[in-house]
């Protein structure tokens, strides 16, 4: 099986085709544009193909009208996306930057190193989504290009100053990365597999009715066995337990190991529904010392600022540009 970074990296297709064979006739099939970026478009089965790997919880929704918007909003969403790189292409190529083919066949080793392929196994792999080996090179050269772009144009304005490193060192102190362990309470307000909006409207009203009963005064753990539809927790007013880093969910964890004893949270997105987290105790670890994170710290904020600066850039692109989004 390719591993999702062969997903991601999608093949181009043509703009319009003919079948030339004996028997084809005359008809003529031509691509429908879904996007105008420039001087660029972006074609209904480029956008198509980018959509394979996010298509798949979408039509598995058994009403036809939420599918059918829910599909509509991928794509609306997925085709955004596509814009904003290939606006950063241009502007790699209008900056002069260069992938060269021998860059684009040492990524394409890589790849197929960390996915156990040979070049067989790597084509027939890309042949059973569909895809081609020079469109995938063509794909893989113009994310290459991305890349290079953002270290080459957004990276230089990135600073990162020896006061910022201590502010976040003195953050982590104070706050969640000195939490070793949580113990954790819950309210589950429980939704179906596809929940429309109306049912997500109703479950996030219920959750934030609870919340609010804790904030007047009322014990988390009283609100929670009435209002939790938890049947293993409800009866215990939602405990959970103690939880150790690395042993839940990594999305939850951000949220609850950066919560302080007594604090309330929600509502969370989990796989059974809406939850609603409350801290009752914590365990600290002591802290390593500055000099022992000051390099690890300044990596950490010197990504999280590229992340930033790369988005204002993006977004200032986008307004100097022409774009006209054909997508129904």
């Amino acid at each position: 099986m390719v591993m999702r970074v062969l997903v991601l990296l999608l093949v181009l297709s043509t703009v319009a085709w003919a079948d030339k064979s004996p028997n084809a006739g005359k008809k003529e099939h031509l691509e429908r544009v879904v996007a105008v970026v420039n001087d660029s478009i972006i074609l209904q089965s480029e956008l198509d193909a980018r959509m394979v790997p996010v298509l798949q919880e979408a039509q598995q929704i058994a009403d036809p009208v939420e599918r059918r918007r829910r599909m509509a909003k991928l794509a609306s969403q997925v085709l955004d996306e596509m814009v904003s790189e290939e606006l950063i292409v241009q502007a790699a190529e209008q900056a002069k930057i260069e992938v060269d083919s021998g860059e684009v066949q040492a990524a394409l080793d890589e790849i197929k190193q960390q996915n156990n392929l040979d070049d067989a196994g790597l084509q027939q792999a890309l042949a059973q989504q569909g895809y081609t080996l020079q469109g995938y090179k063509a794909d893989l050269r113009r994310q290459l290009l991305r890349l290079r772009a953002v270290n080459q144009l957004v990276a230089p304005k990135v600073q990162v100053t020896e006061e910022d490193i201590h502010a976040r060192y003195d953050q982590m102190q104070r706050r969640s990365e000195a939490v070793s362990a949580v113990q954790l309470s819950h309210i589950l307000i429980k939704l179906p597999e596809h929940p429309t909006e109306q049912q997500l409207a109703e479950a996030k009203e219920k959750a934030a009715q609870a919340m609010d009963r804790v904030k007047n005064g009322e014990a988390f753990a009283a609100v929670a066995k009435q209002v939790s539809e938890d049947p293993s927790t409800s009866g215990n007013g939602g405990e959970l337990g103690w939880f150790q880093r690395g042993s839940i969910n990594p999305d939850w964890e951000q949220i609850v190991f950066s919560m302080n004893k007594g604090d309330m949270r929600g509502p969370v997105t989990g796989p059974q529904g809406l939850h609603v987290f409350y801290v009752t105790d914590i365990k600290q670890s002591e802290l390593k010392g500055y000099d022992q994170m000051k390099d690890q710290l300044q990596r950490e904020l010197r990504r999280r600022e590229l992340d930033k600066q790369t988005q204002t850039w993006t977004e200032e692109l986008r307004k100097k540009a022409y774009i006209d989004i054909k997508l129904q």
